[in-house]
C-alpha cells in the first residue's frame, strides 16, 4: 500500500478538485512582513486575507511566521513550506482550501535570536501578532507595561537576549536604528481594546528604560495601529487532522479550522506601505473604536459568559452552551438589554441584529469549540468584556448591571473550584489562577469574603469600581449560588430579578 502524501509544493498541482489552491506562482513570493503567534487564528484570518490578497494583486507580501512560545512549527509548518489547509465548517458543509501566503517558519523559543534576525531585516516592512492578550505583559485594568511581569524583569535586566514579545520589538527597533531600517508598522491583531494603543504603551514604556533616545526614534519611526478583528477559530483536534487525510486523501500536520464568517478592522496609520487587504474584504477606517466594542461586548462577552457558566452547567462546547434553553434566554437578555445600551453607533450596522448574528454563529455545531479553551486567561479578558460595559452603565446611572454580574462571578468561580480547597474540579490556565487559588483556600465558602478578597486584585478590578455597592451585592449574590449545589440558580435568579426591576421601571414611566 502506498504511504499517504504529505502537504508540500509537490502535492500542489495534483490535490483534488474539491480543495482550492494559491492562484498565484509561490515560487516568486518573497517576505514583506512578519507575524508573531502562528496559531490556528493566524492561519484562519490574517494569512488567508494575504492569501486572497496575492491572488487579487500578487505583491511582495509573503508571510515569515515566527513562534516564541510552544508549539515548534518546523514540524508541521516547517516541512510543508507553510503550506496548509484550512476548512471551513458549518454544521454539516465543509469548504477546503490550501493557503500559501505564509513563505518561511521561524522557532524562536530558545532564543529570541532567530526572531530578531527576522524582524530586522529591511525586507520586512510590517509585523502583524496574535499573542493572546496575556503576551503583552501589561496591566488589564490600566493598559500599562506590568514592571513587576518576571519576563519585563528578565528583559530590562538583559535587554539583547529579551523573551517577552516588549522586549523584542523592542530590542528589534533598536538594531532597525542602529541598521538605519526602514519605518516599520506594528499591528496587533488581539483581542484587547485599542490594542495598537496597548501594545505602543508597552513598546515605548520598555524603550523608555533603555534610555539614549530611543523611545523618541520609536516614536518617529514606527507606527502601532489598532485592529479589530473577527473569526472563530477553535483548537485543532486530531480528528481535524485525520479528515482531511479522509477526504481529500494526504495527510496535514498544520490543518486549520474556522466558520465562514470572518472580519477585519484596520486603523489607517501605517509607518509604510499599507497591504491592500481591502480588497480580499477588509475595512480600512480612521477609528476602530466602534467596531472593537461592538465585537468584544458583544460576541465575545457572549463566548465569555457561555464558556465559564457552560463549565459550570457541565457543557463541553460552547454550541452545547447556547443551546441550553436557560442559557440562551441569559445570554441574549444580557446582551439586549444591559450591553447593547453601552455601545457606540457603528456605521452602516444594526446593534440587535448583530446580537442575533452573534449567537447565531454560536449554534454553528460543527465548530467545537471547548468551553474551557474559551475561558483560559480570563482575567485578562473579562475588563474589556464585561466590566467595561458595567462601568458604564454604573456611570450612566442606569438601574440595573445584574445580568452583566453574573458571568463576572462566574470567572470567579470557574478558578475558585480549581483550587485545593474546592477539589481542584479542572485544571485552568490564567495568570491569575494562583492567586485566586490561595484566596480560596484561605477563605473557604464564604462568598462575601471570597467576592471581597478577588475584587481587591486591582490589576483587574479598578479600584472605583470594586468599591461600588451595588457591583459588589451582584457579584457576592451570583458568586455564593454559583458555587453552590445548583450553580443555574444565579442565572435563573438574575433573570427574574431584572424581569421584575424591568417591570417596575415600566410602572413607573407609565405614571
Amino acid at each position: 500500500m502506498n504511504a499517504i502524501e504529505r502537504l508540500g509544493p509537490r502535492l500542489l498541482e495534483r490535490l483534488p478538485a474539491a480543495v482550492q489552491k494559491p492562484s498565484y506562482d509561490r515560487a516568486v513570493l518573497s517576505p514583506g512582513m512578519a507575524h508573531l503567534g502562528v496559531g490556528a487564528f493566524h492561519r484562519c484570518h490574517q494569512a488567508e486575507y494575504t492569501d486572497d490578497l496575492l491572488s487579487r494583486r500578487f505583491d511582495r507580501w509573503g508571510i515569515v511566521g515566527i513562534n516564541i512560545r510552544p508549539p515548534a512549527l518546523a514540524e508541521t509548518l516547517g516541512r510543508q513550506d507553510g503550506l496548509y489547509t484550512r476548512l471551513i465548517r458549518e454544521n454539516d458543509d465543509v469548504e477546503a482550501r490550501v493557503i500559501g501566503s505564509i513563505v518561511k517558519v521561524v522557532d524562536s523559543q530558545d532564543s529570541a535570536a532567530p526572531a530578531l534576525e527576522v524582524l530586522v531585516s529591511a525586507d520586512i516592512e510590517l509585523v502583524t501578532m496574535t499573542v493572546t492578550e496575556k503576551g503583552y505583559c501589561h496591566v488589564p485594568s490600566t493598559g500599562a507595561l506590568d514592571l513587576d511581569h518576571p519576563d519585563i524583569v528578565h528583559d530590562l535586566a538583559n535587554p539583547e537576549a529579551p523573551r517577552s514579545v516588549p522586549g523584542i520589538l523592542t530590542r528589534a527597533l533598536e538594531q532597525r536604528r542602529a541598521t538605519h531600517g526602514p519605518k516599520l508598522t506594528l499591528l496587533s491583531c488581539d483581542n484587547i481594546p485599542t490594542n495598537g494603543v496597548i501594545l505602543e504603551n508597552v513598546v515605548r514604556s520598555f524603550a523608555e528604560r533603555r534610555g539614549n533616545g530611543l523611545a523618541d526614534w520609536i516614536a518617529a519611526n514606527a507606527a502601532f495601529p489598532s485592529a479589530m478583528v473577527d473569526r472563530i477559530a477553535p483548537a485543532v483536534t486530531q480528528d481535524d487532522l485525520d479528515s482531511v487525510k479522509r477526504r481529500f486523501g494526504y495527510r496535514d500536520a498544520a490543518v486549520a479550522v474556522g466558520e465562514p464568517f470572518r472580519q477585519w478592522v484596520i486603523e489607517k496609520k501605517f509607518a509604510g506601505r499599507m497591504p491592500r487587504w481591502d480588497l480580499a474584504g477588509a475595512t480600512f477606517v480612521d477609528d476602530v473604536t466602534p467596531f472593537e466594542h461592538l465585537k468584544m461586548r458583544v460576541l465575545n462577552g457572549a463566548q465569555t459568559t457561555l464558556a465559564t457558566l457552560g463549565v459550570l452547567a457541565g457543557l463541553e462546547h460552547t454550541s452545547d452552551a447556547i443551546a441550553d434553553p436557560l442559557l440562551s434566554v441569559f445570554v441574549r437578555r444580557m446582551l439586549v438589554e444591559q450591553t447593547l445600551p453601552t455601545l457606540m453607533p457603528v456605521a452602516g450596522m444594526n446593534p440587535s441584529a448583530y446580537v442575533e448574528q452573534s449567537l447565531g454563529r454560536l449554534k454553528n455545531t460543527a465548530i467545537r469549540h471547548r468551553n474551557h479553551q474559551i475561558a483560559t486567561d480570563g482575567s485578562q479578558k473579562i475588563v474589556q468584556r464585561l466590566l467595561n460595559p458595567i462601568r458604564d452603565r454604573l456611570n450612566l446611572g442606569a438601574a440595573s448591571i445584574g445580568l452583566l454580574s453574573v458571568p463576572v462571578a462566574g470567572w470567579m468561580a470557574y478558578l475558585i473550584l480549581a483550587s485545593a480547597r474546592f477539589g481542584k474540579r479542572w485544571p485552568v490556565s490564567d495568570p491569575y489562577a494562583g492567586k485566586v487559588a490561595a484566596i480560596a483556600d484561605e477563605t473557604g465558602h464564604d462568598a462575601r469574603a471570597l467576592a471581597s478578597a478577588i475584587l481587591a486584585i486591582d490589576t483587574i478590578f479598578d479600584p472605583g469600581l470594586a468599591a461600588d455597592e451595588t457591583f459588589r451585592r451582584a457579584v457576592t449574590s451570583a458568586l455564593g449560588e454559583l458555587l453552590s449545589g445548583d450553580p443555574m440558580a444565579a442565572v435563573r435568579h438574575s433573570l427574574e430579578q431584572d424581569e421584575v426591576a424591568r417591570l417596575k421601571r415600566s410602572k413607573q414611566s407609565a405614571l
